[in-house]
């Protein structure tokens, strides 16, 4: 979100690489994925896991 903005849509198809601690080769990760299915089973989410998102500025349900 620093890099980007808040409220900067991610492409679903977007990938990021990323080193994990203690891991020698970089791992991609598609935040696009992530965002499009938690909007498509927010009904799924519970009052805890809605309260998260909204501290992270993410603003669906």
């Amino acid at each position: 979100m620093q890099r980007e903005g808040a409220h900067q849509p991610v492409p679903r198809a977007h990938g990021e690489e990323i080193t994990i601690k203690g891991q020698t080769e970089p791992v991609t990760v598609k935040p696009g994925v992530w965002v499009s299915n938690t909007k498509s089973r927010r009904d799924k989410l519970t009052p805890d896991q809605l309260a998260s998102l909204a501290k992270l500025g993410v603003d669906w349900a």
